[in-house]
């Protein structure tokens, strides 16, 4: 197009007709996600489907907003700065006494479990291994054992012609 010819009320027009023909095609692209989907899905815009943003505890806020004036204090030379984070922390929880006597006395049991389990492992190995006695094998009747015969020579035949191919 020549710009000789464009007005700004020819370039306002032709920017209003793109963004109707924008609002339809959204609009049909969301009825077909809700066919997709299986739901009747409003009609979504770039800004609703932007990714949901991670919410941070009033907690967690505090500390970052610490750690940044600390940054800027640093950068500006601020000699003195605002009050540490340290005074945001929770208090440190303390076991009560009877807590932590229960708690000592399960770590010796348990202690006192695990060298007994390694003692007599180390007697295990140092024993002499009891004689094995074996089984006597089976005798196989004269039938049997030409079953047998039979079955092995089968399986070697097999994996003959198996090797040739």
């Amino acid at each position: 197009m020549p710009t000789s010819k464009l007005t700004p009320e020819i370039i306002t027009a032709a920017i209003e007709g793109f963004e109707s023909k924008k609002r339809r095609i959204d609009e049909q692209i969301s009825e077909l996600r809700s066919m997709l989907t299986g739901s009747a899905e409003t009609a979504t815009t770039p800004e609703a489907a932007a990714p949901k943003r991670k919410k941070f505890s009033a907690a967690s806020k505090r500390k970052m907003a610490e750690a940044q004036r600390l940054r800027w204090a640093k950068i500006k030379g601020e000699g003195a700065a605002p009050a540490p984070a340290q005074a945001l922390r929770k208090a440190k929880r303390k076991l009560s006494p009877a807590a932590k006597a229960k708690l000592v006395a399960n770590l010796r049991k348990a202690r006192a479990a695990k060298a007994a389990k390694a003692k007599s492992v180390v007697t295990k190995k140092t024993a002499p291994a009891p004689a094995q006695t074996q089984k006597p094998k089976r005798k196989l009747s004269a039938a049997g054992r030409a079953a047998v015969v039979a079955a092995n020579k089968r399986m070697w035949e097999r994996r003959r012609a198996a090797a040739k191919a």
